[in-house]
């Protein structure tokens, strides 16, 4: 089971929003979503979590490139959101087929070849690297650092986020 939240820093504090990422196919893609939640190109992030599984945070500032972190890049990568968020450049390789990413995701969304309750994803793609990936100063300039960031579990780390930027309540308010 997935949750998605868009947080937006306005004026008045942050904002949540609830976005379905069906139709979003690339980072670039999602990083124009969030632009169009953002007031005068305020600072979003987008927020991600596969339930108990991993997690992923984008910030997108004004028309700055996308930053991602994602705590577990071989389960994201099994996901239906790791070909949005794990991009061959975050990757550090030569951009591949698309068709290798589909063939990783069932169509159901659901991680191919994990049975539920599987602490490892079956066939683990050996070019991705297990453990975080990305930008862990994402949050820094939020009063999250790099540390916090790469401690934070899959389970509470959306809430911690939020908790730590004051808007936990209109994130509990989208979920």
């Amino acid at each position: 089971m997935y949750f998605t939240a868009l947080l937006a820093r306005t004026d008045d504090g942050w904002e949540a929003s609830d976005r379905e990422l069906d139709d979003v196919e690339s980072l670039d893609e999602l990083a124009e979503l969030a632009r169009e939640t953002a007031p005068d190109d305020e600072t979003v992030l987008v927020c991600i979590e596969q339930e108990g599984s991993w997690f992923g945070v984008v910030r997108v500032d004004g028309e700055d490139d996308p930053r991602v972190f994602v705590s577990d890049a071989a389960r994201a990568m099994r996901s239906a959101y790791g070909e949005i968020l794990l991009t061959d450049e975050l990757l550090g390789r030569e951009p591949e087929d698309p068709r290798v990413l589909e063939q990783l995701v069932d169509l159901d969304g659901t991680e191919d070849g994990a049975a539920d309750g599987d602490d490892e994803p079956a066939g683990a793609d050996d070019e991705v690297p297990r453990g975080p990936l990305g930008d862990a100063d994402i949050l820094a300039d939020l009063g999250i650092d790099a540390g916090t960031v790469l401690k934070l579990t899959p389970d509470d780390a959306l809430s911690e986020i939020a908790d730590a930027l004051g808007c936990s309540e209109v994130l509990e308010a989208v979920r």
